[in-house]
């Protein structure tokens, strides 16, 4: 095979492959084209997370260490079936995304130095309601991935609680991502306020594991419960997604069985394909129901009039209605609250005297 380039029919499309022979993945010395068959052989599980989605392309040109870059553009160039989706942006901004909806397109952003797809929860025919709820368990320094697991599996039976059903993947990383789907008759901000909602009612029932807390200064060595995932703009890594990292640790669909044992560093560009030849792909009931948010948005409400209300938006976004003070809490103030806590807990009570 040329090491300049090769062609490939993907779909029953032409694909041009340059430099198929390009390490992608030092560990074992995985190249661009091992890369794009890891994608053909677990295809349509893969097109789960990525059909007709609006996809930024984020770019490795020198692989997995190397450095990346965000194009939301496509670029001059493009072949003429390229499907894409505009999409319009916090600042009011627009681009032209790539919209996969088979496999050719897959391959064609590898070819570009894509090693992950990081699809919008959108898909093209309705750009402004969400069809997922999105769940980020995200250990901050120092947690173990077993608290991660823990973590994820008081997910689920807050979901379940809520009448809804999730579906768990290894973010291919250090933490776990949960899945629901939904109807889409919701806009961003309602399904923002449901995963807040969720996010604090996990915190209520493992508050030494699991924070909602947005400021990393507040979050100690617990797992953050990221909601701020499902703000307008914002993206994770899709379902089989390979990401950058030199053992090429892929973002990989679990059954709840597994959660309490998995070990994502077993869940890599080369073992997935086996395991999805012989599991098939176990998110594969995933579209067969779509939820409804109503009962979280109920139990948001309740927050809200219990005193939690709104919680800050991610930086980039305009100041929203209701939202709290976007600053980091000052170190002093954080230092002092224990303390006072601890002094009044010292405080003898003062016997008042009755009235004559």
């Amino acid at each position: 095979m040329s090491d300049a380039f090769t062609q490939l029919e993907v779909a029953g499309r032409p694909v041009r492959i340059s430099r198929p022979d390009k390490v992608f993945f030092s560990a074992r010395g995985e190249t661009k084209l091992d890369l794009i068959e890891y994608y053909l052989a677990v295809g349509e599980g893969m097109l789960r997370g990525v059909r007709e989605r609006p996809c930024a392309l984020k770019r490795y040109p020198d692989g997995a260490e190397g450095a990346f870059f965000f194009q939301k553009r496509i670029p001059a160039g493009a072949p003429e079936w390229l499907q894409t989706a505009e999409v319009t942006f916090p600042s009011g901004r627009s681009a032209d995304e790539l919209c996969p909806v088979d496999l050719a397109h897959v391959v064609w952003a590898v070819n570009l130095g894509c090693l992950d797809f990081n699809p919008h929860p959108v898909r093209r025919s309705d750009l402004s309601h969400p069809d997922e709820l999105r769940i980020d368990l995200d250990p901050q320094p120092g947690v173990r991935f077993s608290t991660v697991r823990e973590v994820a599996l008081c997910v689920r039976e807050v979901l379940e609680e809520h009448g809804l059903v999730g579906y768990p993947k290894t973010s291919g990383s250090r933490g776990i991502h949960v899945y629901v789907r939904l109807a889409p008759h919701w806009d961003f901000t309602q399904v923002r306020h449901a995963a807040l909602a969720l996010a604090r009612e996990v915190e209520r029932r493992m508050p030494r594991k699991a924070t909602s807390a947005w400021w990393k200064k507040e979050r100690g060595r617990r797992v953050f419960v990221d909601f701020n995932q499902n703000a307008k703009d914002r993206t994770i890594a899709s379902v089989y997604s390979v990401r950058a990292n030199p053992d090429a640790r892929v973002s990989c669909p679990l059954r709840w069985d597994e959660v309490a044992d998995v070990e994502p560093e077993e869940l890599t560009l080369a073992t997935v394909p086996r395991r999805y030849k012989k599991l098939g792909d176990v998110w594969g009931e995933m579209d067969a129901r779509a939820f409804t948010l109503d009962s979280l948005l109920e139990l948001f409400e309740r927050q809200t009039a219990a005193g939690l209300g709104e919680a800050p938006f991610p930086p980039h976004f305009e100041k929203q209605k209701d939202e709290p003070l976007r600053a980091p809490p000052r170190e002093g103030a954080l230092r002092a609250k224990p303390a006072l806590a601890a002094r009044a807990k010292r405080q003898p009570r003062t016997r008042r005297k009755p009235s004559s």
